[in-house]
């Protein structure tokens, strides 16, 4: 059976997603983050060096990183499906948000949340100091490279119901962490209507919701 390294509030909750919607029995092995931290525990560094989530265990097999353990499991299990045929416009969009997903949306999404906690973790002395600097990141950075991605998911919406198509694919479970974050922290998901339909579309999916119910909630805060 296929072992899940789960941490929670994390984005390995897309490989529970996937696992579901493949239908495969699989383990979820629990990790909580240090509360004060929001760290992973050090127990996960046993299972990778850099002690990160998600992690697959597939017998012998150990995959870690998000895109590349959806790749082994559509290729392993996929049979085709969750993924366009390859050497297609369809197939060729799914490649680039598998891969934009993590490589290019979340780093902004994560500085965003990194510069709004720096304040609240400053030491007293410091807290005037950091917040200036942070609020000048953010304004001068970071919140025009967010702008720009949403704008680019929302136009990109109206190309067709789904990020690589007409069809749902691995590349939505990818692009929904992104998404959802960025609704959470980034932008009011009534005034991007495309990105409020694909969340509803996507919590709606029964496998969603299996997963959610086998990981647990989580926040992106």
């Amino acid at each position: 059976m296929i072992k899940v390294h789960h941490l929670n509030d994390s984005r390995s909750q897309r490989v529970l997603w996937l696992l579901e919607e493949l239908g495969l029995e699989y383990e979820v092995i629990r990790y909580e983050r240090d509360p004060a931290s929001r760290l992973a525990p050090p127990a996960l560094v046993a299972v990778h060096p850099l002690g990160k989530s998600p992690v697959i265990e597939d017998g012998a097999v150990k995959v870690a990183e998000t895109g590349a353990i959806v790749d082994y499991l559509l290729d392993t299990y996929g049979q085709g499906r969750l993924r366009p045929a390859a050497g297609t416009e369809d197939g060729r969009r799914f490649t680039y948000w598998l891969h934009y997903a993590e490589g290019s949306a979340m780093p902004p999404l994560l500085l965003k949340l990194v510069f709004s906690m720096l304040p609240r973790r400053a030491p007293a002395l410091l807290k005037p100091l950091v917040k200036s600097v942070a609020a000048k990141a953010l304004a001068g950075f970071v919140e025009p490279q967010l702008r720009a991605h949403i704008g680019f998911w929302e136009d990109e919406l109206g190309r067709s119901e789904w990020f690589a198509g007409d069809d749902f694919t691995a590349a939505d479970i990818m692009m929904s962490f992104p998404v959802e974050a960025g609704a959470d922290r980034a932008f009011d998901a009534s005034t991007k209507p495309r990105l409020n339909a694909f969340l509803h579309r996507i919590h709606d999916r029964p496998a969603y919701q299996r997963a959610l119910q086998r990981g647990g909630p989580y926040s992106y805060a």
